[in-house]
């Protein structure tokens, strides 16, 4: 057997291994949610009544592009290189640069527009910061306060979290597919205590981190933010036994077993309520000009068409 057919049979075994070791999906909440428990996660608010510009945060926390930053750490871990951040009025922001920086706060205006929890942020086209002696002009970042009333308190699971089974998890796991984000892994989640006085007042459960999107999804080296690759991406190929077969070559696709054609239907709809203002303001934030902007705006209505249709369609099943 040649070498190479060896290797496709490994791949083939090992795959079907990784499926086979999938972990399953389940909540942690031993019954069903009231409203008031669903909303540490998801709000039923009306999409149009949300300011996609300025965000969760407002006009009122915003960094100043005038601003010279001091560098108090720097993370070059990542996919994304990432600087821990002081203004000169003492807010501390944590600053992503490079491919990601736009996408990510673009998609969270998006995803905090369906209702659900996210962090504030922000994107500056260009930002000063300083380190001893040394002063630099940066390009495109994003930037996340530390706020006091919002503290990280560690990460939550895909597989395993109060909200698997009600239609708020399943719809943003419908939403994900929308914008192409290709990295459902739990690092990309975070819990944050809401707090007032010292006190916790409140939780919330936010996919913090999505700046791999508006791309191609992939295991290996996916393409971000990059409308080429954005547009030609699929969405939905079929349906089979009830439930939906996405155009998804990201991690984690048993995650995806469980969505069937009203779950993206549900997305779908609500994603159709934003106004073409809503979306000019989401792009906007992200730093994107006019024609980028509209071009990917273009893609998603066209998701969410097809979207739409599906559930019109669905009682015929195609594979």
């Amino acid at each position: 057997m040649s070498s190479r057919r060896v290797m496709s049979a490994v791949l083939t075994v090992v795959a079907a291994w990784a499926i086979g070791c999938a972990p399953a999906v389940r909540a942690t909440a031993p019954g069903p949610l009231a409203p008031r428990e669903v909303a540490a996660f998801w709000e039923d608010v009306d999409p149009r009544s949300r300011d996609l510009f300025h965000g969760v945060a407002g006009r009122e926390v915003q960094p100043d592009p005038k601003a010279v930053y001091s560098v108090k750490a720097t993370d070059t871990t990542g996919f994304s290189i990432s600087y821990d951040v002081e203004d000169e009025s003492g807010v501390e922001w944590s600053v992503k640069i490079g491919d990601e920086a736009q996408s990510e706060v673009t998609a969270s205006r998006i995803v905090w527009a369906m209702g659900y929890q996210q962090p504030p942020n922000a994107y500056l086209a260009r930002w000063h910061w300083r380190e001893g002696e040394a002063r630099r002009l940066e390009n495109g970042g994003r930037f996340r306060p530390k706020l006091p009333t919002l503290k990280n308190a560690g990460i939550w699971s895909w597989h395993e979290n109060p909200f698997v089974g009600t239609q708020a998890y399943r719809g943003l796991l419908v939403l994900m597919m929308v914008l192409n984000s290709t990295d459902l892994k739990d690092d990309n989640n975070a819990v944050y205590e809401r707090r007032k006085d010292d006190r916790v007042v409140g939780r919330w459960y936010a996919v913090k981190d999505l700046g791999a999107t508006l791309g191609t999804t992939g295991r290996m080296d996916p393409k971000r933010n990059d409308i080429d690759a954005f547009e030609p991406h699929g969405f939905i190929t079929g349906v089979r036994d009830g439930h939906v077969k996405f155009a998804f070559r990201g991690r984690h696709q048993e995650l995806l077993r469980v969505i069937t054609p009203d779950d993206v239907a549900w997305m779908c709809n609500r994603l159709a309520r934003l106004t073409p203002a809503q979306w000019k303001d989401a792009f906007r934030a992200g730093g994107y000009d006019e024609a980028l902007a509209a071009r990917f705006i273009r893609r998603i209505q066209q998701k969410i068409t097809e979207g739409q249709a599906l559930q019109r369609r669905s009682g015929g099943e195609r594979s």
